[in-house]
């Protein structure tokens, strides 16, 4: 594996893959999908939403099965990263400051719109949350910064990831929030990965979701037809950066055919 000079991942929502790929509403997207990569057999782990975003970030679902708020006792990526020397920042869009630990909030900074804590992982792990220095690197969108970390997730709010509003309003968002990356300096050598927490079937327990890999290590066009899932996201992020593996992703593939490797 590249080891990538940053990751970003950007979550949507709960869209099956035929949803986004070849729909005239997502332009954008499928415009990335031409110049980029798309893992065509990618699973979402389980429904509802909350569960996946905790398996992208520690390689468990730790036992949730709602969109609850939990408060979890266990190893995740942002530990795996420190702990190798590397740094992390979740971008939230209309997360509040002040390691907010709500279940949801409007405005702020960010402008009209909602955030969601089941849409952001990292305030779920007790060892980040107890920590005000830790909790701190949760921001909102109004201090995104593609240099600002090795590993940046980000959160868009629940208009902008397609949860409560439509594909091609998403797009829009993409259109929009994406160039901030692929165009910066930072984006050299590195991957960034557009994602859906899950689909509207049941393949792999969350459904089969588009997972768009973006990147100039990508061959335009690239398809890969390997099974994946959301696991698989996570060792790859691990195996680049010799991080070790957690729980379920110790056992998954990662998405290596994307680099030629």
């Amino acid at each position: 594996m590249p080891a990538f000079r940053h990751v970003y991942l950007i979550v949507m929502e709960n869209k099956e893959y035929g949803s986004i790929v070849g729909n005239s509403a997502a332009p954008y997207l499928n415009d990335l999908i031409q110049r980029y990569g798309l893992a065509t057999r990618y699973d979402a782990v389980a429904h509802p939403s909350e569960p996946n975003y905790i398996a992208l970030f520690s390689g468990a679902t730790q036992g949730v099965n709602d969109d609850g708020v939990h408060d979890l006792a266990a190893t995740n990526l942002a530990d795996q990263l420190e702990d190798h020397g590397r740094t992390w920042r979740v971008f939230a869009q209309n997360v509040p400051p002040g390691c907010f630990a709500g279940a949801v909030a409007s405005g702020g900074a960010d402008g009209s719109g909602t955030y969601a804590r089941k849409h952001e992982p990292a305030i779920s792990f007790t060892d980040i949350a107890s920590d005000p220095a830790r909790c701190r690197n949760i921001t909102d969108f109004s201090h995104f910064d593609p240099t600002a970390a090795d590993f940046e997730l980000i959160v868009p709010n629940m208009c902008n990831d397609m949860h409560d509003c439509s594909v091609s309003t998403g797009d829009d968002f993409l259109r929009s929030f994406v160039p901030r990356i692929t165009g910066s300096a930072a984006f050299a050598d590195s991957v960034l990965f557009i994602t859906w927490d899950e689909g509207t079937g049941g393949s792999g327990g969350g459904g089969r979701v588009a997972t768009i890999v973006v990147s100039p290590l990508v061959k335009a066009g690239f398809t890969s037809s390997v099974a994946h899932t959301h696991y698989s996201l996570l060792r790859t992020i691990e195996a680049a950066w010799d991080l070790g593996c957690l729980r379920q992703s110790c056992s998954s593939n990662d998405m290596r055919e994307f680099f030629g490797v």
